[in-house]
């Protein structure tokens, strides 16, 4: 990869505030708390199986 195809997809912070404005737009500011909400309890249980998981022993074959 060149250095124009990383700098492609980087986001600025005028595209960082377009996207809120139309998630604002799509969600209304009433649905957005529950959203977050819904993220972070996602976000919580995917850490929490990932540690599970790290801490079983694994059956390689070394």
């Amino acid at each position: 990869m060149n250095l124009n195809s990383i700098l492609c997809f980087s986001l600025g912070g005028p595209e960082i505030i377009v996207i809120v404005l139309v998630v604002v737009l799509l969600f209304g500011g009433r649905k957005i708390p529950e959203l977050m909400k819904g993220l972070g309890q996602g976000m919580k249980e995917f850490k929490k199986a990932r540690n599970e998981n790290e801490e079983k022993p694994s059956d390689s074959k070394e």
